[in-house]
C-alpha cells in the first residue's frame, strides 16, 4: 500500500505539472495563484469523475503516463539533436508534442488494443522437471475468468474446446472464476462449462477473493449454492485439504488468504498433514503468498493467480516493487511457482499490461 500511495501522490503531481504546460502552450494566462486553484479544481474534478467512472480513470492515467514520456523524449530530441537551431522542425516537435494531439492519439490506440487484448486467450506453457516422477503429466491451470462480466462466455467456451484438444491429466480451477457481477444462473453456467474438459483424473477447484461474493451487501447466490453447483459439475472442493493423484501427485488446495488475514485459514502445514512427503506436491493457491513457507515444508510446485499481471499498466511493474509476485515463474529453494495473469480481467474491458491465457504445465520425470 505504501508503494501505490507514493505513486498516487506522485501521479498528482505529474497532473499538476502536466496542466502547467498546456495552460502555457495553448495562452492560457492566470496570475499565479488563480493558476494554482483552477489545476487543484481541475485534478478534484477528475479525481470525483474518475472515482464514480473508473474507465475513465484508465484513460486519464494512460494519457498522464504517455504525456510525462513525450515530454521527457521531447526534451532529450530537443538537447541531444539541437532541433531549436532548426526552428521549422522544432515547432513542428513542440506542436505534436505538447499539444495533446500525439498523446491523445497513442492513448487511442493503446485503449483500442487493450480492449481487443482482453477478448483473446492464449495459451502459456511451462515445463517442471522432476526426480520424483514416475511418468509425465500435463496439467491445464484456469484462473481468474470472472464468469460473464468483462470476458465473453463465447471466449471461455472456446478456451475449454481448446483445452480439451490437448487432453490434460487433470485440470486446476484457481479461483475468481466467478464474482459479484456474475448472476446465479451464469455462475452455475460457469462450472458447467468447464466441467466439460476432457481429462484423466478430474478437475479441481479453490476459492479465490472473489468467488463468494465478499465484497458486495446484494448477493446473487450463496455460499451453499456456489458449493453445489461446483459439486454438481462434477468439479471436486480443494479447501484446505489435500488428496492423491494417480498415486504419485499430491494436489493441495488452500482456502482464499482473503487479502491478507491468515488467521482466516489452516497453515500449509497443517494443510499438508498425512500426505505422504516423498511424492510431487502441488500446492494450489489463488493468491501468490506463503513461497517461503511452503518451500520449507518441501512442496515441489505452487499454481496461483489473481494478480493478471496487472491488467493496467502500470500496476504490474508496482507490484513487483513491492514485491508481490506478479506474472510468470519464480523459483523458491527447490520449489518453483507459476503466476497466471488469468482468463480475464477485473472491472474494467481492458488490458494493457500481461494477456488473458490458460497455463499449461508439462510434468516431466528425470
Amino acid at each position: 500500500m505504501f508503494v501505490f500511495g507514493i505513486a498516487l501522490l506522485f501521479l498528482t503531481a505529474d497532473f499538476y505539472w502536466l496542466l502547467g504546460k498546456l495552460f502555457s502552450f495553448y495562452g492560457m494566462k492566470f496570475n499565479k495563484w488563480s493558476n494554482c486553484a483552477i489545476r487543484i479544481l481541475l485534478i478534484v474534478v477528475i479525481g470525483i469523475i474518475c472515482f464514480y467512472w473508473g474507465f475513465f480513470g484508465i484513460i486519464i492515467i494512460h494519457l498522464m503516463v504517455v504525456s510525462t514520456i513525450i515530454e521527457i523524449v521531447v526534451l532529450l530530441v530537443e538537447r541531444i539533436f539541437r532541433l531549436q537551431q532548426n526552428k521549422k522542425i522544432g515547432r513542428i516537435l513542440r506542436i505534436a508534442c505538447r499539444s495533446g494531439i500525439l498523446t491523445v492519439g497513442i492513448v487511442s490506440l493503446v485503449v483500442f488494443i487493450g480492449c481487443m487484448n482482453m477478448v483473446q486467450i492464449t495459451k502459456t506453457e511451462y515445463i517442471v522437471l522432476s526426480e520424483k516422477l514416475s511418468t509425465d503429466y500435463r496439467v491445464v491451470l484456469i484462473t481468474d475468468t470472472h464468469y460473464d462480466t468483462i470476458q465473453k462466455p463465447e471466449a471461455i467456451k472456446d478456451m475449454v474446446k481448446e483445452i480439451s484438444v490437448l487432453q490434460p491429466d487433470f485440470v486446476v480451477l484457481g479461483g475468481d472464476i466467478v464474482e459479484e457481477n456474475t448472476s446465479k444462473e451464469a455462475m452455475e453456467e460457469a462450472f458447467r462449462v468447464l466441467s466439460t474438459i476432457k481429462n484423466r483424473f478430474g478437475i479441481y477447484y479453490v476459492y479465490g477473493n472473489h468467488d463468494r461474493q465478499p465484497y458486495t451487501e446484494k448477493r446473487t447466490y450463496t455460499d451453499d449454492e456456489l458449493n453445489k453447483a461446483i459439486e454438481a459439475s462434477g468439479i471436486t472442493i480443494l479447501k484446505d485439504r489435500h488428496i492423491t493423484v494417480n498415486q504419485e501427485l499430491v494436489l493441495v488446495g488452500r482456502d482464499d488468504a482473503a487479502w491478507g488475514n491468515q488467521s482466516m485459514r489452516a497453515s500449509s502445514e497443517n494443510v499438508l498433514k498425512g500426505s505422504k512427503r516423498n511424492l510431487f506436491t502441488i500446492i494450489l493457491d489463488h493468491q501468490p503468498v506463503d513461497i517461503e513457507e511452503n518451500a520449507k515444508l518441501g512442496v515441489d510446485l505452487q499454481l496461483s493467480g489473481h494478480t493478471h499481471a496487472g491488467q493496467i499498466f502500470p500496476i504490474g511493474f508496482l507490484n513487483s516493487l513491492s514485491g508481490t509476485l506478479n506474472y510468470g515463474e519464480y523459483k523458491q529453494g527447490n520449489m518453483k511457482v507459476i503466476v497466471s495473469s488469468g482468463a480475464a480481467g477485473w472491472g474494467f474491458p481492458i488490458r494493457t499490461q500481461g494477456k488473458c491465457e490458460y497455463v499449461v504445465v508439462n510434468l516431466e520425470s528425470q
